[in-house]
């Protein structure tokens, strides 16, 4: 890929330093493609784009129904390219192509569902003043310009969840892709244009996060931020962007428990379906999920038997690249990454975990390239709350295995973590399984499943991982001021001054 990757004004350019990145094969961790390296000074010039498409451009005042037809153009190019889209995220986070697929998929629905929902509001909410004089009335305008900065494990999902709500509510913005995994972002940026956005609408660039990033974060004429990351990196945007008093939409990961009941596991079906499940949202993607279930916490009296299981299948995990045939799970997606990964797992080992499977790198073969960033699928037993491996976010595959063996405990565990994005519940008693929902302290609790989502309903979380909401009304909220407009119909002094 060339390296004219940053985009402005409706053209593509080299960044203004002149300087590139080469992209990595996660693969082999041989470079595969070459993107422009941005700098503050890139950063400056997108703004002022996106400023003055919002100030004195058509796309904040176009029909509603215009805006919502071409995020449907969009969705539909999405369809057309879905595998070239699927094999370049692939190649680019390592995961399947079965996974970039459904994350293609997963981006088209999020297009449409956003446009639906603009076309069926209404031209506002009116209020009721109590005297037939007034007309008075609540509207939502866009916020204007608006900073997106995504993460590396879902490039293109990520930046769905920002663009598409940003520009059904008559958004300009400048998006930032993670400098590791920028590819399929570029990808987006060219469809939007295809469909038909007007030139300044959509600003793009690529770069580091401490720079680009940063200056997004800061930016004067930048009205809201919108984040997708690390809780660190997280606090470093939330404190740039304090000084303008900006919107700010975090979202910063979790630290995600899986719940396990023994009457869950009481018939051969329930406890196959218990322990494949558990597999899933521990392995999916090599575990770098902010949702990923990497703590399980099941009832003591069904350890033992479920923990055993659970290994079983996770050293049966195929690894590979992700392109080939028959591969379950990819690498990750850097060496810093693997390299983290295998840190916490010795620190784990030196707390007292017990290790059930995995815990190293595996031995390279024809469908893992030498040089690969690969790492088994790693379950560790007898863990508690006070080790780093249970307490932080690994994102890796990882598994960390608590018991309890009453609710209260289970609950009291669950809880015990300052993230709160998503949890999961197993059980097949219906009356338990609202009871502990409702006391988990999470932003989304599956009950029988776990990572399923609808791009209808709202994600976020509680506590550190972080403000704000993103997908549902919610998330095309976060994109919207709030006014509210007050006519007098029948205008006559007040005569409150004798004057």
């Amino acid at each position: 890929m060339l390296a004219h990757t940053i985009h402005f004004d409706g053209t593509w350019r080299d960044a203004l330093g002149g300087a590139r990145r080469e992209i990595i094969d996660p693969a082999d961790g041989q470079p595969f493609a070459v993107v422009a390296e941005g700098a503050r000074e890139d950063a400056d010039v997108a703004v002022a784009s996106a400023r003055a498409a919002f100030n004195s451009g058509d796309w904040p005042s176009t029909p509603v129904a215009e805006r919502a037809a071409l995020l449907r153009r969009v969705a539909d190019l999405l369809v057309r390219d879905r595998e070239q889209l699927a094999l370049l995220e692939s190649r680019d986070a390592g995961k399947t192509v079965a996974e970039g697929r459904a994350d293609v998929d997963c981006v088209a629905d999020a297009f449409r569902y956003f446009a639906d929902l603009v076309l069926g509001e209404g031209a506002g909410r009116v209020v009721d003043a109590g005297t037939t004089s007034v007309h008075s009335v609540v509207v939502h305008e866009p916020v204007g310009v608006c900073a997106l900065i995504t993460p590396w494990n879902y490039p293109l999902l990520q930046a769905s969840w920002k663009i598409a709500p940003a520009l059904a509510a008559g958004n300009t913005f400048v998006v930032k892709p993670s400098e590791i995994t920028p590819l399929t972002t570029v990808e987006l940026i060219r469809l939007l244009t295809e469909a038909g956005l007007p030139a300044g609408v959509a600003n793009l660039v690529t770069g580091p996060g401490h720079t680009v990033g940063a200056r997004l974060a800061e930016h004067p004429d930048v009205d809201l931020v919108s984040f997708t990351g690390g809780l660190s990196s997280g606090v470093r945007v939330a404190q740039a962007a304090a000084p303008g008093v900006k919107k700010v939409a975090l979202e910063l990961g979790g630290k995600n428990p899986n719940v396990v009941f023994a009457d869950a596991c009481e018939t051969a079906a329930g406890f196959d379906t218990a322990v494949d499940q558990a597999l899933n949202a521990a392995f999916m993607h090599s575990g770098q999920v902010c949702s990923a279930g990497s703590r399980l916490i099941v009832e003591e009296s069904v350890r033992e038997r479920f923990v055993a299981e659970l290994s079983r299948r996770a050293g049966r995990i195929r690894l590979g690249r992700g392109t080939e045939k028959d591969v379950e799970c990819g690498p990750l997606v850097s060496r810093t990454q693997l390299e983290r990964t295998e840190e916490y797992v010795a620190s784990a080992l030196s707390e007292g975990a017990v290790l059930r499977s995995g815990g190293s790198r595996p031995e390279p073969s024809g469908i893992r390239p030498a040089g690969g960033f690969f790492y088994e699928p790693t379950v560790l037993d007898r863990c508690h709350r006070r080790m780093r491996v249970v307490r932080e976010e690994v994102f890796g595959p990882v598994l960390t295995v608590e018991t309890f063996r009453t609710e209260d405990e289970a609950v009291a565990l669950a809880n015990d973590t300052e993230y709160g994005l998503a949890g999961a519940v197993w059980t097949a008693d219906a009356g338990r399984a609202r009871r502990v929902a409702a006391r988990m302290r999470h932003g989304t609790v599956w009950i029988n499943d776990f990572h399923p989502y609808l791009p209808q309903a709202e994600w976020g979380g509680f506590g550190k991982s972080g403000v704000g909401r993103e997908l549902g009304p919610s998330g095309l909220a976060e994109y919207r001021e709030t006014k509210h407009i007050y006519q007098n119909l029948a205008p006559r002094p007040v005569r409150w001054f004798s004057g």
